[in-house]
């Protein structure tokens, strides 16, 4: 009778731990489920773009301690460029795909990413500088209705394709960072954000009037930016590259026009006159594409090839030194000649004056004599 009691027990025991675990198996499940169920709708939100897939475009910034050197550059790509043209066309979404600021926009106003206060050069990419969506719309006019689902803690608005000004779009402003990385001992150059710059026609006639509208950051747009690829060659009509290959091979071209620096001027405050201010691009341009190759010591093979190089330049000016000690030659021996046939020409000259002459007067003295 004990040892009935014991199995019975055992049986009992067993049966509760069998239905924990298949309590603790279906809890289990319910949690995957539900977070498979959280990330597709995460995806889903945020235009198949999962968590991971973002992750993977978002750059690592270097910290300060890794770093040996960092400047920063602002560029302005203008429409007028033939490398930049891809960023402003088509006008409007189509087949072909849908321009820059189209695919910025949209992603603000579905609120996937975070537009930031443009600063001129005091740029700031934190919380307090955040821009609403609404303030953007209002404030560049553009026309919208609350989308279904909006409400006062969670806003949602609605555009359509033809009221975003993208055709006033004409140029970008952008952010870039010439870092020095110790670890890989390599000068990497990077965009940070892009700001989007609106030309308006203003009351009074003139010029249009460049209105920089926000930054957003590359990182956070670059997952979308993969899955939109561009024509960067009218002779080709095959689209190879898309816009974060665009970005991120600096495919670009734009003209360097503020450098980060202590008073926040930019180049045209800096040199007020186009020529300074074309020899200051320039200079700055030189100095960022050489120095990667300045911070190397030169191989044999290198130094070899200057030292040739100098001895051919060396040879070639010997040459030209001696061609113009030959046409000197030449010239002096050219004038020489002609000096003398000149001389004997007068000198021959002079005596038929002179025999003239003494014929002239015998002749006079005969006929006296005659007389």
């Amino acid at each position: 009778m004990k040892a009935f009691r014991i199995i019975i027990f055992a049986l009992l025991a067993a049966l509760s731990v069998s239905a924990y675990a298949q309590q603790n198996e279906s809890s289990a499940s319910v949690v995957r489920r539900a977070r498979e169920d959280a990330k597709k709708a995460n995806a889903k939100k945020n235009g198949n773009i999962s968590d991971r897939m973002q992750s993977f475009y978002e750059a690592k910034e270097k910290s300060d301690a890794d770093l040996e050197w960092m400047r920063v550059i602002y560029r302005s790509l203008e429409i007028k460029e033939d490398a930049n043209t891809c960023l402003f066309y088509p006008e409007e979404p189509n087949q072909d795909g849908q321009s820059l600021f189209y695919i910025i926009m949209r992603l603000l106003i579905d609120g996937k990413i975070n537009a930031y206060e443009y600063l001129d050069g005091r740029e700031m990419f934190t919380d307090q500088y955040k821009v609403k969506v609404k303030d953007i719309l209002d404030r560049y006019g553009i026309i919208y209705t609350n989308a279904k689902g909006s409400t006062e803690k969670n806003p949602r608005y609605a555009v359509e394709d033809s009221d975003i000004p993208g055709i006033e779009v004409l140029n970008y402003y952008i952010i870039e960072r010439y870092e020095f990385d110790r670890v890989s001992t390599r000068v990497k150059r990077r965009v940070e954000a892009i700001c989007p710059v609106l030309h308006r026609a203003s009351e009074w006639g003139g010029e249009a009037v460049r209105y920089p509208m926000f930054w957003v950051k590359l990182n956070d747009i670059r997952p979308n930016l993969a899955q939109q690829y561009v024509f960067t060659d009218n002779d080709n009509n095959l689209p190879r590259y898309n816009y974060d290959d665009y970005f991120l091979r600096n495919m670009y071209k734009g003209d360097i026009y503020k450098t980060k620096n202590l008073r926040n001027k930019t180049l045209m405050q800096l040199y007020p006159d186009p020529d300074d201010l074309k020899h200051a691009q320039d200079s700055i341009e030189a100095r960022l594409n050489s120095f990667d190759a300045n911070l190397w010591v030169p191989s044999r093979e290198e130094l070899q090839a200057r030292a040739e190089a100098a001895e051919a330049a060396a040879e070639n000016d010997s040459t030209v030194v001696i061609k113009n000690r030959d046409n000197k030659k030449k010239e002096s021996s050219s004038t020489k000649r002609s000096t003398k046939r000149s001389q004997k020409n007068t000198k021959v000259k002079e005596s038929k004056q002179k025999t003239t002459k003494v014929k002239s007067a015998t002749v006079r003295s005969v006929r006296n004599r005659k007389k």
